[in-house]
């Protein structure tokens, strides 16, 4: 009874604090099964390339956290799919402006096939929360 009681004390203490760390894996060694890299261009679009994984949400948390910190942007900002997915290198685009000839029009599905797909930068980070089921946790 006794064990039971400090692991509830446990869980009261740690889940709140979980709960409200950002990149809580990254900060303390625990890293999903892929890795972001991502590269400003001269023409002000950011390159996002994967490691591990070709998944969308992949690409849009690794935009996602850049913007947030890295750059410092606000958690409001939007981000557009400049340019969509490129299979040969694994690759995709992305700005934080309106891309020309992009249909910016609400989606509910998570893509990176499309021109002018968007999200806000908290949106986006929050993907990499989204990683973490594919490890059945």
């Amino acid at each position: 009874m006794q064990l039971f009681k400090m692991f509830s004390i446990g869980v009261l203490v740690l889940v709140p604090a979980l709960a409200q760390a950002t990149g809580f894996g990254f900060r303390y060694g625990f890293n999903p099964g892929f890795r972001t890299t991502v590269t400003p261009l001269d023409n002000g679009n950011y390159q996002v390339a994967t490691h591990g994984t070709s998944k969308a949400i992949a690409y849009w948390c690794g935009i996602g956290d850049f913007a947030i910190r890295t750059l410092g942007l606000p958690t409001t900002q939007q981000i557009y799919v400049s340019r969509p997915y490129e299979k040969q290198t694994r690759t995709v685009q992305f700005s934080f402006t309106e891309p020309e000839g992009g249909s910016t029009k609400k989606s509910y599905s998570i893509t990176v096939s499309r021109v002018g797909e968007s999200m806000s930068a908290s949106g986006a980070q929050s993907r990499c929360y989204d990683n973490f089921m594919d490890f059945d946790f």
